[in-house]
């Protein structure tokens, strides 16, 4: 009787592997999951997206992704979060030409390329009501403001904001994320540049009331009208509103 022939294992090039799956080192494996869940989230909202779906879809296994996030989705998300507000944080960045105004324009251009980008995750984030809404994220989120706070005040000249100078620039804050939501629940009908000039507008139509009643705003108008020069036409109309 004929010996029936010893099976010979499979060379490792011929072995299945997982498809899309790839050994990583830890910290680039971690950045990879940060940033797939990054690209979930911003286009659906944060309650619509599981372990699951970023597993899938960074061709890794929920063990594993769970094993660089033991905290689960929630610590998954905070990370994401993070990272999302270090780069919208990042976009606050003022250019060095141009006026004060048109400064102020780039810098909302470059705000609202990050919104048309994250778009779902933007509107869950902002409008809250997300069950995996925490006291963390709500931090996150505020301290991208208290960032937009800051940088506007400095490129407003202003080291010490009075109570009325600081409420201007928080008020017109939440002028641009408000501005920023209904933007996108309208479909984006609304042309980026017409939106960013008429709140650059709000904001000198803001400040010009806000002087009414604050010595401080008012100087800082002032510089600020100085700085656009006189053949500036938004500074000439802001000038005809107020009347010289």
């Amino acid at each position: 009787m004929e010996a029936s022939p010893v099976p010979v294992p499979p060379s490792p090039e011929a072995r299945p592997r997982r498809s899309g799956y790839r050994r990583l080192p830890v910290q680039q494996r971690r950045e990879q999951l940060i940033a797939v869940a990054l690209e979930l989230f911003a286009s659906r909202p944060p309650d619509e997206v599981s372990l699951d779906d970023v597993a899938a879809a960074a061709g890794a296994s929920r063990p594993l992704v769970y094993r660089y996030f033991a905290g689960g989705k929630q610590q998954l998300y905070e990370a994401a979060l993070r990272t999302a507000a270090q780069e919208l944080t990042s976009r606050f960045t003022v250019p060095l030409a141009g006026t004060p105004t048109e400064q102020l324009a780039a810098v909302l251009e470059s705000y609202f390329a990050f919104v048309a980008e994250h778009d779902a995750g933007y509107s869950a984030l902002l409008r809250g009501g997300s069950v995996v809404e925490t006291q963390r994220t709500s931090a996150i989120v505020d301290d991208v403001r208290r960032a937009a706070l800051k940088r506007t005040l400095r490129h407003l000249g202003v080291r010490e904001a009075g109570p009325r100078l600081t409420l201007l620039v928080r008020s017109w804050i939440a002028v641009v994320e408000g501005a920023s939501l209904t933007w996108l629940d309208e479909g984006r009908v609304l042309p980026v540049g017409e939106l960013r000039d008429w709140l650059v507008d709000q904001f000198m139509a803001m400040a010009a009331a806000t002087a009414l009643h604050d010595p401080q705003t008012a100087q800082t108008l002032t510089t600020l009208l100085a700085l656009e020069g006189p053949d500036a036409p938004r500074a000439a109309r802001l000038r005809e509103a107020l009347g010289g």
